[in-house]
């Protein structure tokens, strides 16, 4: 056993229960994908498993030290790559004891390790990052870089168990491509959170994280996908037969009381002919409603077993709700030249960003993939097709058109305000209970209208942001989304694929996911 999570009870600074005696185990060199819905503790789970957070009840055992790679690197940024790696120590003495400080403390640090600076940097060199110190910051790196550096670190420390929140966050195509080898030659204990479904794919087990729960699957996640397909299908056949069986019990328990009803008439008809004493049709009136009272409980009783097997299930089945965007056709003929570029090229000093000028052209209709490694001017060249960036070299040539831009920041979310002043932000012309109609079929319900967006999830700002195009440009031209599926998960990926894919009009995307990239269809690459 390499790690067992016994009983666990995590409860939110806000008071909020997320785990209550949540237990599972894994073995030795299993490597598993954690998947679940947004806001489930996938995260959460990880950082428990890593010592980051204390649990309110339950334990949890390690065979040894886990190594973990976080989602978010903000907690680093005062740090230098040395210190986040954890080997500042023992570069300090080995430092120390190579300038005569022959100290037991030193040596007592250092453990024997002569080779950790030169291997450190060797580390760091096969992820790309030769030209990063270990006396770096890392609030100088870009998202990509201080993935890189985590990374470098499994090779520094060799851990036996790595925790990996969504790894391939921010990293290219070779970089990704880098860590699926690395993962699949591994003899470690993998655990990964990640909505890169590329990496799905290749790992053999999927654990899915529910509230108080753990369910396993002997598969990727394709194969997760078809058995959650089974398994939403026989949820959905035994709702379906529970459903008629209510039906029925109603009806009959309806008819049961429509004959008794009809049986009593008939029955006071008979006693007002006969003659009987009051006090004996007292009697009798008294034991038939007995009977008739009897026979409502036991229907009843039925029916609210049923009842509750619906209730039951229904919890058990996902929000059947799907988000309902409705970006119009482009007005624009198919074909239409929209941009030419003629040598083009930008510097933010004296150096070009690109060896070679750029010259392309992108027609109305085109679904276009722009492609590169970290730092080759992707973004920046969709800040010049935006027009708003002007070249330092060569020429570029915009035709008039709408677009909307969905950058991976989603930084036309303003954090300090509610959801619906974000909405009411893009488009005064909308009625209160206009705006509001919109936040429902964008999957936002009455409770997070009034929510301050800073306390939105990564999906639910992308969300938001596709809300807030919708209703300032109607009819874009051009849809750019720049690294769309960063921080967002496979649920609200799917929304946003399914959006792109049913959207008629030009598609620039950068993105290094390529089971995003399929889904959707693209013409052709421009590669910078």
């Amino acid at each position: 056993m390499c790690i067992s999570v016994q009983q666990i009870t995590y409860i939110h600074p806000d008071k909020e229960i997320l785990f209550h005696d949540l237990s599972f185990s894994i073995n030795k060199g299993q490597k598993i994908a954690l998947v679940g819905n947004n806001g489930v503790g996938k995260s959460t789970l990880l950082q428990i498993m890593s010592g980051k957070l204390s649990i309110s009840s339950g334990e949890i055992i390690c065979s040894s030290p886990p190594y973990y790679i976080p989602q978010h690197f903000g907690q680093y940024n005062n740090m230098s790559v040395a210190e986040a790696l954890q080997i500042e120590d023992k570069i300090n003495a080995l430092q120390a004891i190579l300038n005569g400080d022959a100290s037991v403390d030193n040596f007592t640090l250092l453990a024997d390790d002569w080779a950790i600076e030169e291997r450190s940097l060797a580390a760091l060199s096969s992820w790309g990052l030769e030209h990063i110190s270990l006396s770096s910051s890392l609030n100088d790196l870009s998202g990509g870089e201080k993935t890189k550096v985590f990374l470098a670190g499994i090779d520094i420390h060799q851990p036996e168990l790595i925790l990996m929140d969504e790894p391939t966050n921010h990293l290219d195509y070779l970089s990704r491509e880098k860590l699926y080898n690395s993962i699949a030659l591994s003899r470690a204990t993998i655990i990964v959170v990640s909505h890169d479904r590329t990496l799905l794919n290749q790992l053999s087990e999927i654990y899915e994280l529910s509230r108080n729960s753990m369910s396993y699957y002997a598969g990727n996640y394709e194969f997760y996908k078809e058995q959650k397909e089974i398994e939403l299908n026989s949820l959905q056949a035994r709702l379906d037969e529970k459903e008629k069986e209510l039906r029925q019990a109603r009806k009959t328990a309806r008819e049961t009381i429509e004959r008794s009803q009809k049986r009593d008439a008939r029955n006071k008809k008979k006693e007002a002919k006969s003659g009987i004493p009051r006090i004996t049709i007292n009697t009798l009136k008294n034991k038939a409603e007995k009977s008739t009272s009897k026979l409502n409980d036991v229907h009843d009783q039925k029916i609210g077993l049923i009842a509750e097997n619906i209730a039951e299930i229904r919890s058990a089945l996902p929000d059947k709700k799907s988000m309902k965007t409705d970006f119009n056709t482009s007005s624009l003929h198919v074909g239409k030249i929209l941009v030419t570029a003629k040598n083009l090229n930008f510097g933010y000093g004296p150096m070009s960003l690109w060896k070679e000028a750029l010259s392309f052209q992108i027609k109305s209709g085109e679904r276009i993939l722009i492609k590169g490694g970290n730092g080759s001017g992707k973004t920046t060249l969709l800040k010049l097709i935006t027009g708003k960036l002007q070249p330092t070299e060569g020429q570029i040539i915009l035709a008039d058109f709408k677009y909307v831009f969905l950058d991976q920041e989603y930084s036309i979310i303003n954090d300090n305000l509610t959801v619906f002043e974000q909405v009411r932000q893009f488009s005064n012309q909308l009625q209160d209970h206009e705006i509001k109609t919109i936040l429902n079929r964008f999957l936002f319900s009455y409770e997070t209208w009034n929510k301050t967006c800073d306390k939105l999830s990564g999906g639910e700002k992308m969300k938001l942001a596709l809300c807030c195009l919708m209703v300032g440009a109607d009819t874009p031209d051009v849809f750019i989304l720049d690294e769309p599926t960063n921080n967002i998960d496979i649920r609200n990926i799917e929304i946003l694929t399914s959006t792109i894919r049913e959207y008629k009009g030009t598609v620039l995307l950068v993105s290094h996911d390529s089971y995003f990239i399929d889904q959707i269809g693209i013409d052709y690459q421009l590669t910078v």
